[in-house]
């Protein structure tokens, strides 16, 4: 039980990854010839994922609280977890997991490890090589390359940017298959995030206390800058 926890955990902390790149650095490509009506209604939205964009921006990492909700067709009854993470758009992502077990992953553009119980890395089971991949995409939109989000997703976004909510459903059929929808909503920061899995599986974070930092602790800085 507690290793099919820890694999639930890899997974919901790679989609995390994913979540926190798009909602930090979404833009909007300009929009293809439309009535004026839909070339309105899609400037209007790229226009609202620009200033979400704008806003979430502004700050290079983020300290936060999570309550992870999963539902998985298999079983009757939720799985909750709770812990904490840090965003850095520099680095990449501390995941620290406290209850019902207590795990801290570490995601780099070199993939995904955990932090064993010495304070040195080891490796994250066997989902290295996707989450790389992640890992990977998400470098190249903090660099600025929107490319790869708006090559995967298509990106709708509704609210204001002090009340947003941004739907992101896959574009590609080998995604499609694995993710049917991601929906995020937030204010200055990422709020809350639900990931709608191709098998019906739904996982739910919920973020409280986000509070921006001017760096990484210490170990934090040796994990996320370990090779």
């Amino acid at each position: 039980m507690e290793m099919s926890a820890r694999l639930r955990g890899l997974c919901a902390a790679a989609g995390m990854v994913v979540a926190c790149a798009a909602a930090a650095q979404a833009g909007a490509p300009a929009p293809a010839p439309a009535p004026a009506s839909a070339a309105t209604q899609r400037q209007a939205n790229a226009a609202l994922v620009a200033d979400i964009a704008a806003r979430l921006n502004r700050v290079g990492a983020i300290r936060a609280d999570f309550t992870q909700t999963q539902t998985l067709a298999a079983m009757k009854q939720p799985l909750v977890s709770t812990g904490s993470m840090l965003f850095d758009r520099a680095s990449g992502v501390v995941w620290r997991i406290d209850t019902p077990y207590k795990a801290t992953y570490v995601i780099t553009d070199g993939g995904m490890r955990e932090v064993g119980a010495d304070g040195r890395l080891v490796a994250a089971g066997g989902s290295g090589r996707g989450v790389a991949q992640v890992s990977r995409m998400m470098r190249d939109m903090l660099g600025g390359d929107l490319s790869a989000l708006y090559a995967q997703f298509d990106v709708d976004a509704t609210g204001t940017r002090e009340r947003w909510r941004m739907t992101l459903r896959p574009n590609q059929p080998q995604l499609a298959q694995a993710i049917r929808v991601l929906e995020m909503s937030g204010g200055a920061y990422l709020g809350a995030l639900s990931m709608t899995f191709a098998n019906g599986n739904v996982t739910k974070l919920e973020f409280a206390r986000a509070t921006p930092v001017d760096a990484p602790a210490p170990a934090e800085r040796a994990w996320l800058g370990a090779r």
